[in-house]
Order: structure tokens, then C-alpha cells, then sequence
């Protein structure tokens, strides 16, 4: 009928607005790290957050060029309490932070098999050591003297030379423990399978509830694959994120009992052989948003509705600098329900 709008038409009228963000995994050379980032800002995004990979660019150095090159973005990293003191993180945060006259995020995370197997780093106790990181790094952005005895990392007498440092702390976490953290303590939580974010939510709704404050800003991560080739991308790095996971997102994606039994060896074995079979196109398909453009688009729309979301970001992780801008590109009017 003429004149007559279409369901998926309906719901990007009806999206509520929502911020656009870009996750550098810098598996690039560090120029491109930092033209990724200047393009971003270009272009309207919002948030800018780097992945500490450890053997890769390093994120403080791209994060130091990445605030003298932009004005408006907001930077960040993703980075873990395993490859550096939490001073150390702390300190830098706060550099950058000066250097971007307070544009600064601190993501925070458990730290993943790909980044800690290569430095045969044991992920031990990761809750206790985001916890740790975190009370750290926060009690040292007060500027004061921090004397202070946790069980992953200390303090004696740390002052940092930044003075106060006001840094939003945003955690990204999939186990309940983490979540439980993001509630009572976070400013933003960062949730990255898409079938588990009802699941996820809740956990983390019922912590922010029994701490008596309000639930944390809601971000989702994850790749907007609008072409057979960038869902075929997601397949290098999902093993490793099956094997991070707990099980109540393992049986949200639809894997049984024998599928979490063997990705569960992969992760004590770091082998994540053991776990690429699992990965097939559907498995894939479920993890995250795929589609036409305009069926990412409304499927954005839908999950920014039901889940109150306030930003969606998107991975640039490609080597290929073009292909980066390119995804950046393509993805932002997805996210912000502008396609044409």
C-alpha cells in the first residue's frame, strides 16, 4: 500500500537514541591504530576504546598520538590487571587523560586467553584481580597517599603525580561474578554476546539493586557483519571467546552439553584447536548481529530498545587500513539508524 511503512522501517522511527563507539583490537601497525581512531572522530563516533593486546602496539603510546590528533571523542582502553600493576594502569590512564583534557574511560576486564597465553600468564583468579585492579586505580586517581593491602597487588605510600583524576571505570565481563562487580561498582558494563544480554542484564540489575544505586550504562560490543566476510572474520577470534566464557553463555548460543565439555578442556589446556570445530556459520550468526544492512540496522534498533542500551561498538581489527575505515564507515549509520 502506498504510503504504508514496513516493520523495519517502524523501528528505526521508533530506536531511541544511542551512542556509536569503535573497539580497536590492534592487530595493525600503530600509525593505523591512530588514523582508525582520527577517522573515527571524523565521522561522528563517540567512543574510541583500544584494546591492550600485550604483544601488539602498545595502547598507552597509540593513546597518547590519539589525544594530541582529536578534539571531541572519547578514548579509552580495555585493559586487564595481569600485564601491568594497576599503578602502573592508573598512572597511565591519568597521563592520557591530561593529554585529552579529560576525555578519558577506564575499560576493564578479567583478561582473556588471547592476550595472556602468549605471555603464559595463568589466569588465576580473575575476578579477584579485576577487583583489585580497579580499588587500586581508583583510590590513586583520589591524589591522595594510598597505603593499601589487597590480595592480588598492594600499595605503600603511592601517590600519583597527576593529582585528582576523575575517570569513569567501565567492566567488561561475562561471569556473574564480574557482572555482580560492574553492579555495585561501575559507571558502564560492556556486554558482548548477544543472545546472553537478557541474562547478563539481570545479573547485573539485581547487584546495582542490592547495592542501592542505579544499574551501570549499558553498552554492547560486537561485530556488525552486513557481509559474508565479515561474519567469515569473526571466526578467528571466537574460539578464544567460547573459552572465556561461563556456561550460561555457552547454553544461551544453543551448545549442549558435550560442546561445553570439550571448549571447557580447551580453556584448561589453552588450546583453542579443540574448539574451532565448534564454530560453524550459525554459531557465528547467533553470536552476533548479521545480516543486510538494513536487517543490522533493525536489529540494533531492537536491541537498544529492549535492553536500554547506551552505546553499540563495533570492532576495527582488520590489518588492512581501507578495510578498517570501511567498516567504520558502513557501520555507523547502521548504529545510528540513518542507512539510506
Amino acid at each position: 500500500m502506498a504510503g504504508s511503512v514496513s516493520d523495519t522501517e517502524s523501528t528505526l522511527m521508533d530506536r531511541p537514541a544511542i551512542a556509536a563507539g569503535v573497539h580497536i583490537v590492534p592487530l595493525m601497525p600503530a600509525t593505523d591504530v591512530i588514523a582508525v581512531a582520527v577517522e573515527a572522530e571524523r565521522l561522528g563516533y563517540d567512543y574510541c576504546m583500544v584494546a591492550d593486546e600485550g604483544v601488539h602496539p602498545d595502547i598507552y603510546a597509540c593513546l597518547g598520538a590519539i589525544a594530541r590528533e582529536t578534539t571531541t571523542i572519547r578514548l579509552g582502553v580495555m585493559t586487564n590487571g595481569y600485564t601491568r600493576h594497576p599503578a602502573v594502569t592508573a598512572a597511565a590512564l591519568a597521563t592520557i587523560n591530561e593529554l585529552s583534557n579529560g576525555r578519558v574511560i577506564a575499560g576493564m576486564l578479567a583478561g582473556g586467553s588471547m592476550v595472556l597465553g602468549p605471555m603464559a600468564i595463568e589466569r588465576k583468579r580473575p575476578y579477584r584481580v579485576l577487583a583489585d585492579t580497579i580499588a587500586a586505580a581508583t583510590q590513586l586517581w583520589s591524589g591522595e597517599e594510598i597505603t593499601w593491602q589487597g590480595e592480588h597487588c598492594s600499595l605503600d605510600q603511592a601517590q600519583l603525580g597527576h593529582g585528582v583524576q576523575d575517570i569513569p571505570v567501565w567492566i567488561a565481563g561475562r561471569g556473574p561474578m564480574v557482572l555482580g562487580l560492574a553492579g555495585r561498582e561501575a559507571d558502564g558494563v560492556i556486554l558482548t554476546v548477544k543472545p546472553d544480554l537478557g541474562a547478563a542484564i539481570e545479573v547485573l540489575e539485581q547487584s546495582a539493586r542490592n547495592a542501592g544505586r542505579e544499574t551501570p550504562k549499558r553498552m554492547y560490543l560486537g561485530r556488525i557483519c552486513y557481509t559474508p566476510e565479515l561474519l567469515e572474520g569473526q571466526r578467528a577470534t571466537l574460539s578464544f571467546v567460547l573459552m572465556d566464557s561461563p556456561p550460561r553463555v555457552l547454553q544461551s548460543l544453543g551448545l549442549d552439553e558435550t560442546a561445553i565439555a570439550i571448549i571447557t578442556r580447551a580453556a584448561r589446556t589453552n588450546d583453542p584447536s579443540l574448539v574451532d570445530p565448534l564454530v560453524t556459520e550459525d554459531l557465528l550468526r547467533r553470536y552476533q548481529i548479521a545480516g543486510t544492512r538494513e536487517e543490522c540496522a533493525a536489529e540494533v534498533a531492537k536491541l537498544a530498545s529492549e535492553h536500554h542500551l547506551h552505546a553499540v561498538l563495533i570492532d576495527a581489527l582488520s590489518p588492512n587500513l581501507e578495510a578498517n575505515f570501511a567498516v567504520i564507515r558502513d557501520s555507523l549509520p547502521i548504529i545510528k539508524g540513518t542507512i539510506t
